[in-house]
């Protein structure tokens, strides 16, 4: 089992602006007054995005949303849908109303007919919305395909119980932990580690239990990665938001915003550039305003083909 996919989906925003129902616990939402336009920028920013994906030879389906419901976020996929190498489809409980909204069944019919794969289940975890206990995708969980395991930072958008529920589900075992940043847990798990192939990022500065940071740490030298270790100042920069990707010629790949590239230190760099070509993207607009940066607009298609 590959740790990254060759297969990418993506969503294209029809609107954008600053989702004013997430701001309350994203520390990275940091954009102040809203331009005009700023669904015309995110769109530019995300075409470009898209454009150097395809200039890698990684391969991307677009979603084109064909309705008008009020999803702000909508570009990124990752936290309400993840797709995997058995067949299954999860759909995940979200914590902002308007963001249910994003789960839209059209676009999972669209993808799966159109690039000709195999769907067995759709294990859908929503109706733990209705008890507030919310676990948003690969926002929530990153995991480690290859070591069976699921890393999740708790938070108001990551309950214990629900990711003990989806790891029991999917046969992973799951090492949870809490962070504190500013005062308060990181919204995200992907904000503050990613795993790839040979390596990990990892800000294990925010890891408020000493047990537990040790523990993850541990469970990650484990696995024979190399661990790259980033700085909270890095972590703001979405630096740890990261997403190892093939291409079509198994070329590996790391897809992460210029922001974050820019935040790098040459050891760091030259650390990364040992497994994979790092990838930069500018995506200035929708880190301040959406506070979500390249792994976020990116879902991973593992599901086989037919």
């Amino acid at each position: 089992m590959r740790q990254s996919a060759s297969l990418l989906f993506m969503l294209r925003p029809k609107m954008f602006r600053a989702n004013e129902e997430t701001a309350s616990d994203n520390k990275f939402q940091t954009g102040a007054e809203q331009p005009v336009d700023l669904t015309t920028e995110a769109q530019a920013e995300f075409d470009g995005f898209v454009h150097v994906l395809e200039e890698k030879g990684i391969k991307v389906y677009v979603g084109q949303i064909t309705d008008d419901l009020d999803t702000p976020d909508a570009l990124f996929p990752n936290n309400w849908i993840s797709f995997h190498e058995n067949g299954v489809i999860a759909i995940y409980p979200m914590m902002a109303e308007n963001r249910r909204l994003e789960k839209r069944e059209y676009l999972i019919e669209e993808i799966v007919n159109h690039m000709g794969l195999a769907l067995d289940e759709i294990m859908d975890f929503s109706e733990f919305e209705d008890h507030e206990s919310y676990l948003e995708g690969t926002g929530s969980l990153v995991i480690d395909r290859q070591n069976e395991m699921v890393y999740a930072a708790l938070s108001e958008r990551t309950d214990e119980k629900a990711a003990r529920i989806f790891c029991d589900e999917f046969a992973y075992q799951g090492i949870l932990f809490d962070t504190l940043l500013d005062g308060s847990p990181i919204y995200h798990t992907n904000v503050m580690m990613s795993i790839a192939t040979d390596f990990v990022l990892l800000c294990s500065d925010v890891i408020s239990d000493e047990e537990e940071r040790k523990l993850v740490i541990n469970s990650l030298s484990q696995s024979e990665r190399e661990i790259i270790y980033l700085t909270i100042e890095q972590m703001r920069s979405f630096a740890c938001n990261a997403l190892e990707v093939y291409n079509e010629d198994g070329g590996k790949f790391l897809i992460m915003s210029k922001t974050g590239v820019d935040s790098l230190n040459a050891g760091q760099v030259s650390a990364i550039q040992k497994y994979a070509e790092i990838v930069p993207v500018n995506i200035q607009t929708i880190e301040r305003h959406g506070g979500g940066s390249a792994r976020c607009m990116l879902c991973e298609v593992f599901l086989p083909k037919l």
